[in-house]
């Protein structure tokens, strides 16, 4: 690929595995290129997707502030020496402040542990380094993921003030909405979109049915080459029959009847090889057209019907508690009724209980005081989709939680669900993000007893944006009830949720209300 990048800000998208971290290692120097060259002229700072800080890291070591706040620090104590004077850097407090202030953290203590706080509180520190350290190039590596709904509207905001260049890798398409272009990578390379996500999806939406079209017109393509070649087979036949007819009245000559032969013999063969040809080239053309839109079609979900009746109660949580043993309130006190086939989208910042509620729900957890009411089946997928064992082959998962099913049950529900034949065979271990998403679906739906309540915990932080896109059409096509958490405001948005329970953060504060919004 040859690509430039500059003041803009430039959204990098593609499959999960393409390359998009690859080439944010390439940009800053850490992945040498096998092939050409990459020229840098500017200074350039990465915000890597996750990073486990040691026991002993602290904030200003994150903040990359942690040798220049000593020496200021000692100088303001009376420590410091001739070289500490001459070095101090009277600014940097200022910088600290406004950096920590723009990511929402002002005030945040310098010499607190940086693996003690949130893993979003821990990325926002990173961001605002990155403010202290200005480089003319930002690169940020999946900025939002993890975030709450605050989190990533700082995320955002940050992008939004910057005046350098910035490459953003990422599925939020909030934020890909505040891009200047749209990078694509595929196998074959980059292709670059000016204008922001929307843009690019128009483009997409556009390039999608050019295909589907090129498929129809391949199809039919195909069909004539094969009536051609028939109708040549058919004439061929026909001039065999009657030179047959005419050799046998012994109306001609010996040598006549040969060189007629000959002549007919090489006509046929000329119009075989054409029609040959003609039927290659179009077969040709329909693998072709047939293999771009499968790449499409392969991400999509059929879902099964659950059988719920409609208005029939899936939830009740009355006056429902989750404590702690040390008598921390998580969640609670909720008085909840879910009826088939709502759907409920939990919102509210990290550590509000969202992922508790989801607990109970499902009976992972059970109440400390108050009572919670499960009349049907439910299931939950996580992000992590921790309901399948790393181990374990897609067969082996479903009979496992379907202890009902034979090995044929097995694997006709697995098909229904696109992993066809030796596909059933794959193990959770090797399935990218999509993959194990769809594969745990099929084992929570595809059952003799589908999941009538199905509950998800921020199910699209690992996928991409095709990937996210079936997971959405899925989910409408789906007539049980569903319970999700998710930051991702345009995943709710496009799943049709029904109602917003808003949680306002019980483990802050040691008591949870939930807000319920018909929309």
């Amino acid at each position: 690929m040859s690509l430039a990048f500059s003041g803009e800000r430039t959204g990098v998208v593609g499959r999960n595995g393409v390359g998009k971290s690859t080439l944010l290692r390439v940009l800053v120097g850490e992945q040498p290129v096998s092939e050409g060259t990459v020229w840098r002229g500017g200074s350039v700072g990465v915000l890597a997707q996750r990073v486990n800080p040691s026991p002993d890291e602290t904030v200003a070591l994150t903040l990359g502030v942690a040798d220049g706040w000593a020496v200021v620090a000692r100088v303001l104590a009376g420590e410091g020496t001739a070289k500490d004077l001459a070095e101090a850097d009277w600014g940097l407090d200022a910088r600290i402040e406004d950096a920590l202030e723009q990511v929402g953290l002002a005030g945040l203590d310098l010499s607190r542990a940086t693996a003690s706080l949130s893993g979003g509180e821990q990325t926002r520190v990173r961001l605002a380094g990155l403010l202290i350290a200005a480089p003319d190039l930002l690169l940020l590596d999946e900025p939002t993921n993890h975030l709450d709904a605050e989190g990533r509207a700082i995320v955002a905001q940050v992008l939004g003030r910057w005046t350098g260049g910035a490459v953003v890798v990422s599925h939020d398409r909030e934020l890909l909405r505040r891009m200047d272009r749209i990078v694509e990578l595929s196998s074959l390379g980059a292709s670059v979109d000016g204008g922001n996500y929307d843009l690019y999806l128009e483009r997409k939406t556009a390039e999608r049915a050019a295909a589907e079209r090129e498929l129809a017109t391949a199809g039919r393509e195909v069909e004539r080459a094969q009536r051609e070649g028939a109708r040549a087979m058919e004439k061929k036949a026909r001039r065999d029959r009657a030179g047959r007819a005419f050799a046998a009245s012994g109306s001609a000559p010996k040598i006549a009847l040969g060189m007629m032969a000959e002549r007919a013999e090489g006509s046929g063969a000329r119009e075989g090889r054409l029609a040959e040809r003609r039927l290659e080239g179009a077969e040709a053309a329909l693998a072709e057209a047939r293999a771009r839109v499968e790449r499409v079609r392969e991400l999509s979900i059929p879902m099964p019907s659950s059988g719920l009746a409609a208005g029939r109660t899936v939830l009740r949580m009355d006056e429902a508690v989750w404590a702690t043993p040390q008598g921390r309130r998580i969640v609670g006190p909720l008085d909840l009724s879910i009826t088939g086939p709502r759907r409920v989208a939990i919102t509210g910042p990290n550590g509000a209980g969202k992922t508790t509620l989801l607990r109970l729900a499902v009976g992972l957890l059970e109440p400390t005081s108050g009572s919670v009411e499960r009349p049907v089946r439910a299931a939950i997928l996580d992000q992590d989709v921790g309901l399948l064992h790393a181990g374990e082959t897609l067969v082996e998962a479903f009979r496992r939680l379907n202890p009902e099913a034979t090995d044929q049950d097995a694997r006709a529900a697995l098909a229904r669900f696109l992993f066809r034949n030796v596909a059933g065979d794959k193990r959770v271990e090797g399935l990218s993000g999509g993959e194990r998403l769809r594969a745990g679906l099929a084992c929570v739906l595809g059952g003799a007893r589908p999941a009538q309540l199905l509950v998800l915990d921020e199910p699209t932080n690992h996928l991409d944006l095709d990937a996210i896109e079936a997971v959405e059409a899925a989910l409408r096509a789906y007539d049980g009830a569903l319970m999700v958490v998710s930051h991702d405001a345009a995943f709710v948005e496009a799943i049709e949720v029904d109602e917003v329970i808003g949680l306002d953060g019980a483990e802050a504060r040691g008591r949870g209300t939930a807000v319920i919004d018909p929309s």
